[in-house]
């Protein structure tokens, strides 16, 4: 393998969705903003927020994969990627709906089931504990 490339893996619950090889570079997107990664690049770990994940190589040129959230982590030549669901093969404004429409509205419901399950959770201990008292 050429020093100046890396291994590229996405990682579904699931499934392997892309084993890559040969990749020049790596573009996620944080919660901070986005971030580009090169083979040369000190090893880190980072935290994705839903959006179109880039890479590039030079038999298939700029590819773009909407992701969900989870975590990368860069070892060396070889970068992880594990996310809750990926999609890739569209175009880039088709990437961006999807991200839009299906990764973040179903993380806002997500988001909201949560929150009634913690609401639903503090009234039984409540309850539990009243009953406790007695």
């Amino acid at each position: 393998m050429d020093n100046d490339l890396m291994n590229l893996k996405i990682l579904l619950p699931f499934k392997v969705f892309a084993d890559i090889k040969d990749v020049s570079r790596v573009v996620i997107k944080t919660s901070e903003g986005s971030y580009g990664f090169l083979p040369q690049r000190i090893d880190c770990v980072a935290a994705l927020v839903p959006g179109v994940f880039t890479y590039e190589t030079a038999g298939d040129g700029v590819r773009y994969v909407a992701v969900d959230t989870g975590v990368m982590i860069k070892a060396g030549r070889d970068v992880l990627v594990s996310v809750r669901n990926a999609v890739g093969g569209a175009d880039l404004g088709k990437l961006g709906k999807m991200v839009e429409n299906d990764f973040i509205t179903q993380h806002d419901s997500q988001q909201d089931a949560n929150t009634v399950l913690a609401k639903l959770e503090r009234g039984f201990i409540y309850s539990f504990e009243k009953l406790r008292s007695n």
